[in-house]
């Protein structure tokens, strides 16, 4: 019955139809986008704010979206001209732009793992298993020390030999069992832990402290949670890198300054109510990131469901000058997630 009431109207009516519905989910997408732009600038005003910059990809899939927007534009001129054996070329070059998009997005996204930058919702500062915390590590008779992400032993940074060699040792704690008996190799020669500033014991595989007593579970799992941090080659930040180069923390709008492991607010120390707010604090900026880039990836993917359809009714012939009424709708749609994603990328590259 539908389509029998489709068929009757004149392709006038048709075509206002389908796109005044096209519109209209445009906006429904234009006010679910503008919402989360808005929060994102609200949340930031409040709290402590993480910043860093966007992955390359992200910049190759902006170029390519640009590019898949004016190709397919240029594929349906060519229908109305009858030039079908061009706009199948078209048509099908701004699909496979269009995939590519979705592949330079989730290197985008392998990026930013790999940079400590990760979807779940992680805090800005590390807190559990914060080297110095509870655990220190001798190293052939020096202390490790860690400033930012940095690990240094006698002033120095480690070297990528000697960071290994720490990783590798303290691997041995990542898969800790309560139910399990330890079995560390390789200690009390070149690596010692410390516990709260004392020495400990490996008797019968159980870390002891100096009066004899066995670590207990709560200690272990820190222990297990400090070996994490270092096998991510994490110190005092999820995020790699240097603070104040590679990334930035914000607090109201103002950078904040880190010195000896300390955050400074307008020149002053945080005080102890903040420093515990900060350790306390969500990284909600990149959560914001992932939400909103994944949100218009989910449109581009099912839009690009819609254009493969179409991609593969060009090639069977059903477009021409007399009926192009379906590419131009699905185009219309395409070019707004493109202007959408070029807005996207300008609000995180100047806000986030």
């Amino acid at each position: 019955m539908k389509q029998e009431f489709m068929d009757e109207l004149s392709p006038e009516v048709k075509e206002k139809m389908k796109k005044n519905l096209i519109y209209l989910l445009m906006f429904s997408v234009v006010m679910v986008f503008a919402g989360l732009t808005s929060a994102y600038i609200v949340s930031m005003g409040d709290t402590f704010w993480l910043k860093y910059p966007l992955p390359s990809a992200f910049t190759i899939s902006t170029i390519v979206i640009i590019l898949s927007s004016l190709i397919v534009h240029l594929g349906i001129k060519a229908a109305k001209k009858d030039q079908l054996k061009k706009a199948k070329i078209l048509i099908t070059a701004s699909f496979l732009l269009g995939l590519s998009f979705i592949f330079f997005q989730f290197k985008g996204y392998n990026q930013l793992t790999n940079e400590g930058i990760h979807a779940v919702n992680n805090h800005i500062i590390v807190t559990e298993g914060r080297y110095g915390d509870y655990f220190e590590i001798k190293y052939k008779g020096q202390f490790v020390d860690v400033n930012s992400n940095d690990y240094y032993i006698s002033g120095h940074k480690m070297s990528s030999k000697q960071y290994a060699e720490m990783q590798y040792f303290m691997s041995q704690f990542e898969k800790y069992n309560p139910q399990k008996e330890l079995k560390i190799t390789n200690y009390g020669k070149d690596f010692i832990l410390y516990f709260k500033q004392q020495p400990l014991g490996l008797i019968n595989g159980k870390l002891t402290t100096v009066d004899g007593k066995e670590l207990q579970f709560v200690d272990l799992y820190r222990l297990q949670s400090l070996a994490i941090n270092i096998g991510d080659a994490r110190g005092d930040f999820f995020v790699k890198g240097q603070i104040g180069k590679d990334f930035h923390i914000y607090y109201k709008g103002k950078e904040l300054d880190y010195q000896n492991r300390d955050l400074y607010f307008n020149g002053r120390k945080l005080s102890k109510y903040y420093q515990i707010k900060v350790m306390e604090t969500a990284d909600t900026a990149t959560s914001y990131l992932y939400i909103i880039t994944i949100l218009h990836l989910l449109h581009i993917i099912f839009t690009l469901i819609y254009t493969g359809k179409m991609t593969v009714f060009t090639w069977k012939g059903k477009f021409n000058s007399e009926d192009t009424l379906n590419l131009r709708i699905g185009a219309i749609f395409w070019h707004f997630l493109g202007f959408l994603w070029i807005y996207l990328y300008i609000f995180l590259i100047y806000i986030h």
